[in-house]
């Protein structure tokens, strides 16, 4: 790589010195790398705007909102971004490189980048934009107008990134040496400015690229990456990636994706900051204002570790899979390292970390180590040359520091713990954990800090911010088992008389909305205006409402927005599925109503259920732009299906006599097979008692082999009611916002939620093979939690007087 770097560095300075615009003496310029940075450069921690927009690019409001929340977690959590990035379609788009002159970018940022600039200033960040490599046109005057715009970006508003996409295109041979000019023509006003090659051949002016795109790589979760095993999330893929060839840092690994199955982001992240390090670190994109409130501080800690130890994060060494496991690196210098550790099976791995010079550690004296994920917990101090054993919990990650100096970082001994903020002039806040009916002896470690007084949950702690040790119990019943286990195989059994329940239940429990949409319903609302501001910049965006792709708004009284049937794999036909209705609860209602937007309806087979098990059929009539379903009143109804489902629809509504029913809690799917047309040819069993249920549990029902797609689906019984899957990795089929992923083939994995009345009685567990299907698969069972069911207290400590 070297020998490359060195040959195209000659051709790039004898083409600028020919060039027609590189007559001028360069000026004077701070010493930096001539791409901006190099393999020793500290990473720069960034986010870009790529899956919260699309081509059509940010608005000036949606980024002011974004960089509100970034603000706010600065100012809460002490969280520093370098790098916000605009993404694909600020200035250039995926039809055409334009200009900050354009009506399309004045319409987009009618107040220019002025206001985006101030606020990021505000906060210690830079912006960054994307763009295509070219756009230089075929005149001199075009050139120079190129030029001279990403200049004024560094010059009058010190952008930090250039990202250069093949998706607008490549950059013209004899253009080469006008975007090397430029470059250095930018880098007179930002030397440090880093460009981001995405698949381009850049010829002469490749030395002047900071980095190139590894792997080729997108990470949208289960749309451009997916799991391959089975697993207990669905960022079990994310975490399967390698490492670049001998950790090389200028090149991106595209970040980590907060817009999709959020759960288990935070080990993600920390393999990306922690193991890859690379330039670009921690890096983020899409919308990280989806995760939950309580999520936020850990994010917050990620970027913040990293940052404090910036410095010697960026000599790595990889660490051999025995007896490290796979993938493990040691990043840092002769006293402190940190390494990452991962387990990608279905049980915990225990590792031995030798404290010596095989992980980097050469300083001499006692060895301090500190675990700061997937909990953090004082390990201990060991001899040098010394051993410890940790456990990675299965399908995570685990980041370790050990250090032959002193931790400067605030801890506590005794009990696993999280630091939720750690902001100067701000009182910190520590959680401390602790399994159910246990007890703990634990003792502040403060670092390089000093507090004159602690409390626990509102009460003071006498003793605790001087040092002292203080008994902690977590309330609670302990746990009689692991809380992470499996439970058996499923075993080959006759399709039972139910199948056809189960599968609804599954259909029913599932949805088949926007991934963005599932993210927001998985976190729940928000008490945080900035987050709720980002939420609502993105979804009330009209060219968010056009896609039609969240079932939310059959409901939401807008005869302008609407649902439609814009799967992400065409495996299931669009006219072949179900429209599914599920009303929350049992109802009384003589008519259904159905407004269809477009071509008058063809009204098709409706049911109507109140159990998902016996179905009647009604009569559908086309009125005008509407369905109406003609209902009997005799009994309830809690669920009804249409078919076919492939009608884009304003809104649904039920009525009894001339009252319109309240529809809070109403729920609609569109890509799910008819059963009639897909049944179960196969099945597997096993019944199963859980004598308790811990606060996040669920079942992985994990398909170990090949089922094909949309070939195979699970389901429970409990008390004899068919219990649904609502959850799957990869994803259930859903409609899309950005592009679509293709459905697994083979080694998917169905998620049952478990409930607290689950507890001591027996769960049958079903596994369907579908029509369509392939039967060769060995469905196993186990049982996990998310998040860790721990017990926690919240700690307050205040800061001792300077």
């Amino acid at each position: 790589m070297s020998a490359v770097k060195s040959g195209a560095q000659v051709l790039f300075t004898l083409a600028v010195m020919n060039h027609s615009h590189a007559q001028q003496k360069p000026e004077p310029m701070k010493p930096m790398p001539l791409a901006g940075a190099d393999e020793q450069t500290p990473s720069r921690a960034h986010y870009f705007s790529w899956i919260n927009q699309l081509d059509p690019g940010p608005t000036e409001s949606q980024t002011l909102a974004n960089l509100g929340f970034f603000k706010f977690l600065k100012d809460e959590y002490g969280m520093h971004l370098d790098i916000y990035a605009l993404d694909e379609g600020t200035i250039d788009h995926q039809r055409a490189n334009e200009s900050m002159e354009s009506p399309r970018f004045k319409a987009l940022f009618p107040g220019g980048f002025e206001q985006s600039v101030a606020l990021a200033k505000s906060m210690g960040t830079r912006l960054g934009v994307w763009s295509g490599p070219d756009g230089f046109g075929d005149t001199p005057e075009e050139e120079k107008a190129r030029t001279d715009m990403f200049v004024k970006l560094c010059r009058d508003y010190n952008f930090y990134l250039f990202k250069f996409d093949s998706v607008r295109g490549t950059l013209r041979e004899e253009k080469q040496a006008a975007f090397a000019h430029m470059l250095k023509e930018c880098r007179k006003y930002c030397p440090d400015l880093i460009v981001l090659n995405h698949r381009l051949k850049l010829g002469i002016a490749e030395p002047l690229a900071t980095t190139s795109l590894w792997e080729g790589q997108e990470t949208y979760i289960d749309v451009k990456i997916s799991n391959q095993t089975t697993g207990s999330h669905n960022r079990v893929g994310a975490l399967s990636r390698g490492l670049p060839p001998n950790l090389t840092r200028l090149v991106e690994d595209h970040g980590v994706c907060l817009s999709s199955c959020l759960d288990y982001w935070e080990d993600d992240l920390i393999l990306q900051a922690f193991n890859r390090s690379m330039i670009l670190a921690p890096e983020i994109y899409g919308d990280p204002w989806f995760l939950r409130d309580d999520e936020l501080p850990k994010l917050a800690r990620i970027y913040n570790l990293h940052r404090r130890y910036g410095d010697i994060l960026v000599n790595g060494m990889i660490l051999p899979d025995t007896p490290y496991g796979p993938k493990a690196v040691s990043r840092g210098d002769d006293s402190t390292r940190f390494l990452t550790l991962r387990n990608l099976t279905w049980n915990p791995v225990t590792y031995t970390v030798k404290l010596d010079s095989s992980i980097g550690l050469t300083a001499g004296g006692e060895v301090y180590v500190r675990e700061f994920h997937p909990l953090e917990k004082d390990l201990g101090t060991f001899p040098q040359s010394g051993e410890i054993a940790v456990e990675v919990p299965p399908f995570r990650s685990l980041l370790l520091m050990a250090s032959a100096k002193p931790i400067a970082e605030i801890g506590v001994a005794g009990s696993a713990y999280e630091i939720l903020r750690d902001t100067p002039d701000k009182p910190v806040l520590v959680k401390l954990l602790g399994l159910p009916g246990t007890q703990a002896k634990v003792r502040l470690l403060p670092g390089t800090q000093s507090f004159s007084e602690a409390t626990l949950d509102g009460k003071p702690i006498p003793g605790f911010a001087e040092g002292k040790q203080v008994i902690v119990d977590f309330p609670g019943t302990p746990l009689k088992e692991a809380w992470h286990r499996k439970l058996g195989d499923l075993q080959p059994a006759d399709v039972p008389a139910d199948a056809e329940a189960l599968y609804e239940a599954t259909v029913f429990a599932a949805d088949n909305d926007a991934l963005a949409n599932r993210s927001v319903s998985r976190s729940g609302p928000t008490t945080i205006p900035q987050v709720q501001a980002a939420r609502d910049a993105f979804f009330n965006d009209s060219r968010v409402l056009d896609r039609g792709v969240w079932s939310g708004f059959l409901f939401d009284d807008n005869p302008k927005t609407f649902f439609r049937n814009n799967g992400a794999d065409k495996v299931i036909k669009a006219e072949e599925c179900l429209l599914r209705l599920d009303f929350g609860a049992p109802v009384k209602m003589d008519r259904l109503v159905v407004h269809v937007e477009g071509s008058d309806p063809r009204p098709g087979v409706a049911e109507v259920s109140a159990d998902r098990i016996h179905w009647i059929k009604v009569e559908a009539v086309g009125v005008g732009k509407t369905i109406e379903l003609k209902i009997p009143t005799e009994h309830p109804v809690r669920y009804a299906r249409l078919f076919p489902g492939d009608w884009r629809l304003n809104e649904v509504e039920g009525y009894l006599g001339q009252t319109k029913l309240d529809r809070a809690g109403w729920r609609a799917s569109n890509l799910f097979w008819d059963y009639s047309r897909n049944p179960a040819v196969a099945a597997w069993s096993g019944t199963f008692t859980l004598p308790e249920v811990p606060p996040g549990s669920y079942l992985c029902v994990a398909f170990e082999g090949k089922h094909g797609k949309e070939g195979a689906y699970a389901a429970a019984r409990m008390d004899g009611k068919p219990v649904g899957s609502p959850t799957r990795a990869p994803s259930m089929p859903y409609n899309i916002w950005e592009t679509g992923g293709g459905q697994p083939e083979k080694n998917s994995t169905s998620y049952i939620l478990v409930t607290a009345e689950m507890a001591g009685k027996s769960i049958d567990v079903v596994a369907l093979t579908m029509k369509n299907g392939v039967n060769e698969y060995q469905p196993q069972v186990w049982i996990t939690a998310y998040p860790d069911p721990y017990v926690s207290h919240n700690v307050v400590l205040q800061r001792a007087a300077r």
